[in-house]
């Protein structure tokens, strides 16, 4: 379902009555209390099934501010955390709104374990980059992964849209040693995040002013007074798309091309 007072997708497991046409949700009947595909910047989608690849493919739309341009990169990242323990303990309430606890917590803002992660979109000043992180909290006798893309600091251009986006990754980071992944796929002015092996995907779109003169510059950071190693790291440059165009004029197919840059 795509609520447009919130400009967001939910989803809902249920059952469906074949013979009443009926959709019985096993959560609330309230949209709001139902699960995301997309944490950031994406609504109205639609899916279609791929025949040659067994698979389901959903496409999203992200609305674009006019007359921005921007840069393309991949980028793969593996987090280790060698100690949990002195995370800073979670408030009860900040488990509600995820996307608010970003915005008061942002990537500048020091914790124990974390913030850290990538700032991609970066200017050489570092005047303007986009922040996407972890923070990791203690509740209880477990732990929660909070994800953000922060915007705040990702243009220098005024009007600009920045809000926070946020969400709890689903997975149990002590069962998996401290490990937790991050990938971030850079198209011209969306920044695609997908946390914990794609566990949590938050959307954005960010206009950066430098990009129009100058290069942008892509960092690892670590805010948080706690130490975080990092075990991999993979960052791609992506390619112009290269479209094949049949001698009527039709377009047979597109494909875009990677070049890995050290």
């Amino acid at each position: 379902m795509s609520v447009m007072d919130t400009v967001q997708d939910y989803y809902v497991v249920g059952s469906y009555d074949d013979t009443a046409d009926t959709f019985v949700p096993e959560d609330d009947d309230d949209c709001r209390s139902w699960r995301r595909l997309d944490y950031g910047h994406v609504y109205a989608s639609k899916s279609f099934f791929d025949p040659s690849k067994n698979r389901r493919v959903l496409w999203g739309w992200a609305n674009e501010i006019i007359g921005i341009v921007g840069e393309q990169a991949d980028v793969e990242v593996v987090f280790e955390i060698p100690a949990l323990e002195h995370a800073d303990v979670l408030e009860p309430n900040w488990l509600l709104d995820p996307q608010s606890l970003c915005g008061e917590k942002g990537a500048s803002v020091p914790g124990s374990v974390g913030p850290f992660g990538l700032l991609v979109m970066a200017s050489g000043d570092m005047q303007e980059h986009t922040a996407v992180f972890f923070r990791v909290f203690r509740q209880n006798d477990k732990y929660k992964v909070l994800m953000c893309t922060d915007l705040s600091r990702s243009s220098t251009r005024d009007g600009v849209y920045k809000p926070p986006y946020g969400a709890f990754v689903d997975m149990d980071i002590e069962a998996h040693s401290g490990i937790i992944s991050l990938r971030t796929l850079v198209d011209h002015s969306v920044v695609e995040s997908f946390g914990g092996g794609g566990r949590t995907c938050i959307t954005a779109r960010v206009y950066p002013d430098h990009v129009v003169n100058g290069n942008s510059h892509l960092y690892v950071f670590n805010n948080g007074t706690g130490a975080v190693k990092v075990s991999s790291l993979d960052a791609w440059e992506m390619a112009t798309a290269t479209v094949n165009v049949l001698p009527d004029g039709l377009i047979a197919a597109s494909s875009v091309s990677r070049a890995q840059a050290y």
